[in-house]
C-alpha cells in the first residue's frame, strides 16, 4: 500500500510542470476571457462594469457588431475546407500513394506553402490581386478577357471568394500530408489481395484504402472545420476585414474590438464563443464519425 502510494506520488512530481503549464498557458487565459466577456471594460485603467452576459446577447443581437456576419463567412470557408479542400488533398494522397516516379519532390513542392510565412503568402497573392500589374489581371487582358478584370480585394463581389482562394491553397499540403502517411500505412497485403480478386485501383481505395485512414480522415476534418473558424493571419493582411466588413472573419472582428474600439469586454466574449465553437464542432465531428463505424 505505501509502495503504491509512492509511486502515485512519484508520478504526481514527474506530471505536475506540465500541468502548472497547462493550466497557465490553457485553462487560466481562458478564464480570464470569460471573466472579462462579463464586463464593460475599455481597457487598462478603465473602470469595469459587470454587466452579465450582455456583450453574448449583443453579439448575436446587433447587426452594427457583425459577429453573425463573419461567423457566416467562417462557416463558409469550413465548408469549402470540408468540400473543395480535403478531397483535392484526398486524391493527392492516393495519387502518390502509388509509389510514383518523382513521389518525395511532389510531397515537398505540395507542402511548401505550409512552411512559407503566412504573411510572406499574404504579399505574395497581393501582388498576384493586384490590379494594375497583378499576374493575375495580366493574363486575364492577355488572352483577350479584359472585361473579368477585377480589383479582386476591394470589390465586395469578389472580395470574399479571392481571400478564400489563397486560404485554402494554403493547407492543401497540410491535409495531404496527414492523408499520404495513413495511405501509406494501410498494409500491402490487403491491397494485393484485392487486385488478386480483380479490384479496379477505384474499387481499391473504395473499399479498402478509404476505410483504413478513415481516423484520420477524421483527424482533417476537424482540423479544417477549427482552422476556419479560427482564421485570421492570411485575411488580415490581404484585406483585414474589408472591404465594408466584407471579409470580417470573428478573429478580425476580435482585433478590431479589442484594438480599435476599446471593446475588450465584448473582445472577449467574441474569443469565448470561437473557443466554444470550436470544442462543439470537434465533439460533433467526432460523433459523426463514430456514428459512420
Amino acid at each position: 500500500m505505501k509502495k503504491e502510494y509512492s509511486n502515485k506520488l512519484y508520478i504526481l512530481i514527474f506530471l505536475l510542470p506540465a500541468l502548472i503549464l497547462f493550466f497557465g498557458v490553457l485553462i487560466a487565459p481562458i478564464g480570464a476571457s470569460f471573466y472579462y466577456s462579463l464586463f464593460n471594460w475599455k481597457g487598462i485603467g478603465a473602470d469595469k462594469i459587470f454587466i452579465w452576459f450582455q456583450n453574448y446577447k449583443e453579439l448575436f443581437t446587433s447587426k452594427p457588431i457583425g459577429f453573425m456576419r463573419a461567423l457566416r463567412n467562417s462557416l463558409l470557408l469550413a465548408a469549402l475546407s470540408v468540400f473543395l479542400q480535403l478531397p483535392l488533398a484526398l486524391g493527392l494522397a492516393l495519387t502518390l500513394g502509388k509509389r510514383i516516379k518523382g513521389e518525395r519532390t511532389f510531397l515537398s513542392v505540395y507542402f511548401m506553402p505550409v512552411l512559407i510565412s503566412t504573411v510572406v503568402i499574404g504579399q505574395l497573392w497581393l501582388k498576384i490581386y493586384n490590379p494594375d500589374y497583378g499576374i493575375l489581371n495580366v493574363f486575364l487582358r492577355s488572352i483577350g478577357l479584359e472585361k473579368w478584370a477585377q480589383i479582386w480585394l476591394g470589390d465586395k463581389k469578389t472580395a470574399l471568394g479571392a481571400v478564400f482562394v489563397p486560404t485554402l491553397w494554403q493547407y492543401v499540403g497540410y491535409h495531404m500530408l496527414l492523408l499520404y502517411a495513413g495511405v501509406k500505412s494501410v498494409p500491402t497485403e490487403l491491397r494485393e489481395a484485392a487486385m488478386l480478386d480483380g479490384a479496379t485501383d477505384g474499387q481499391v481505395n473504395r473499399y479498402i484504402v478509404l476505410p483504413y485512414i478513415k481516423p484520420i480522415i477524421r483527424i482533417s476534418v476537424i482540423f479544417a472545420v477549427t482552422g476556419s473558424l479560427k482564421s485570421f493571419d492570411l485575411i488580415y493582411v490581404l484585406t483585414n476585414g474589408g472591404p465594408l466588413h466584407t471579409t470580417e472573419v470573428p478573429s478580425t472582428l476580435m482585433i478590431n474590438m479589442l484594438f480599435q474600439r476599446n471593446r475588450y469586454g465584448m473582445g472577449s466574449a467574441i474569443a469565448v464563443m470561437l473557443i466554444l465553437l470550436c470544442f462543439g464542432f470537434a465533439l460533433l465531428i467526432s460523433a459523426i464519425f463514430k456514428e459512420e463505424d
